[in-house]
């Protein structure tokens, strides 16, 4: 028990982590992209890549969460 509460730990602090990072990684992208004239086009590139990493966040947070129900017995 006390291994798959260290592994849901784990996977809950990199999902934070991939959310924390995305963000800045998109508020970055835009300001950087608009201050150096890049075409718009890669605003897009830059939307996509961080929708990308919040829908693997989503994902993993759906996983932990079945985990820890099968935890409690409630299924």
């Amino acid at each position: 028990m006390q291994d798959r509460d260290a592994i849901i730990a784990r996977k809950s602090r990199v999902v934070a982590l991939v959310i924390a990072g995305a963000m800045v990684f998109w508020i970055a992208g835009q300001f950087l992209r608009e201050q150096l004239g890049v075409p718009l086009r890669f605003a897009f590139l830059i939307d996509l890549m961080a929708i990308a990493a919040f829908v693997w966040a989503l994902v993993v947070i759906l996983q932990i969460w079945r985990a820890r129900q099968g935890d409690s017995g409630q299924d």
